[in-house]
């Protein structure tokens, strides 16, 4: 059985593709790192250094908090870390993280705000349904009143707000392992470290609460399990993605930045059609203007000679004045007369999408089921690219 955790589940939230990718075929993704993530690793493993020091008595000073920081970057620090933001380098997110020490070291020295009871925990435990969820913590500890704390460190460009960590899965489903691994437990705090604004974000969550989160996170397992189709999902997380080649959505766009001659990029068979697709949109959008502004054009010429057919070289068009209804905007009083008048049922016809929509979800009755078929088919969909919009 595979063992879950909040980053396997959001995974497959964000993009089933993607999770099919990294956890059932196992493959290694193109881009081995981003930056952000990098950073967050390096400042990470300070902090693990800082709290292991000050358990053996040794004392920590800023600075060697920080050189610790600096010769670890160097350390590890390669030239294949993707940085997606062209505005910034490698030294300027560097410069970052030694900023998020430091602030953190002036707000919670001597450190003895808890006793330190594990740093980068590793360890399971089993749902109810007997599925593993993986517990690691960046930092758990305890005080003699019998509160615990879940500490993470966030170095997120945007705060967490009040209402954010208290629907949080992540911290949450930790509190349950350590209800049941502390029997002297009275809370568990869930706290995030938000190193770039140097302040912390605390939640915590009755029992009722975790039950019910539980119950949500044993469905959601079960959904992923369940899966037999696996579609991309193309959000602002596609740009950190380490699959972007292998990827549908992305894979043509990746093999053109591989081009470096124009004239090659403009041969492309892909990029001639979808220029040829746009341009042919263009013209039926103008024509269909046109279209409109022609046969208002016609309608005055008709009323200001009072004719109702206008003749031209092969053709002619007949304008006729005809009665049109117009629905109101909120059309729930309508419905209830027509039902009220017994008129519903012969005027209403199908809401086809809504009826397509529950047909492919399979929730739908299987007398009615054998009626229709459900085939493949196709939608195209012209949006702008976005490296071309940011131009």
């Amino acid at each position: 059985m595979a063992t879950y955790s909040h980053s396997r589940v959001t995974t497959f939230e964000n993009c089933p593709y993607k999770y099919k990718l990294q956890y059932i075929d196992k493959i290694k993704p193109e881009i081995s790192n981003t930056i952000e993530a990098f950073m967050g690793s390096m400042v990470h493993e300070a902090l693990e250094d800082l709290y292991k020091r000050k358990k053996f008595k040794q004392r920590v000073s800023k600075a060697s908090l920080i050189k610790f920081y600096k010769d670890l970057w160097k350390r590890n620090y390669s030239l294949d870390i993707k940085i997606v933001k062209e505005a910034l380098n490698a030294e300027n997110y560097r410069k970052m993280g030694e900023k998020f020490l430091a602030d953190y070291y002036d707000r919670m020295k001597p450190f003895e705000e808890m006793t330190i009871l594990g740093l980068e925990t590793m360890d399971r435990m089993t749902l109810k349904d007997g599925s593993q969820w993986h517990v690691r913590i960046d930092k758990l500890g305890c005080d003699n009143q019998g509160n615990y704390y879940v500490c993470d460190y966030k170095t997120n460009a945007r705060m967490k707000d009040q209402e954010e960590a208290d629907e949080d899965r992540q911290l949450a489903m930790y509190s349950i392992w350590i209800k049941d691994k502390f029997k002297d437990c009275k809370k568990v705090k869930l706290v995030w470290h938000m190193l770039a604004f140097n302040k912390d974000a605390v939640s915590e969550r009755t029992d009722e609460q975790l039950e019910k989160l539980q119950d949500e996170v044993i469905e959601r397992i079960k959904e992923i399990e369940n899966a037999t189709e696996f579609p991309t999902n193309v959000t602002a997380l596609c740009d950190y993605c380490g699959f972007k080649g292998t990827c549908p959505s992305f894979k043509h766009s990746v093999e053109l930045e591989k081009l470096e001659d124009v004239e090659l990029f403009k041969e492309d068979e892909g990029v001639k059609l979808v220029d040829k697709y746009s341009e042919i949109k263009t013209q039926l959008k103008e024509l269909l203007e046109d279209k409109e502004q022609f046969e208002d054009d016609l309608v005055r010429y008709a009323k200001q000679f009072e004719i109702d057919v206008v003749y031209g070289s092969n053709n002619k068009c007949a304008v006729k004045e005809i009665d049109k209804v117009v629905l109101p905007e909120d059309k729930g009083e309508l419905i209830r007369a027509l039902r009220a008048k017994g008129l519903w049922d012969d005027l209403s016809m199908i809401n086809f999408m809504k009826f397509q929509s529950t047909a492919i979800k399979g929730n739908i009755d299987e007398e009615i089921k054998k009626m229709i078929e459900i085939i493949k088919d196709y939608r195209l969909s012209l949006s702008k690219r976005k490296d071309v919009e940011d131009e």
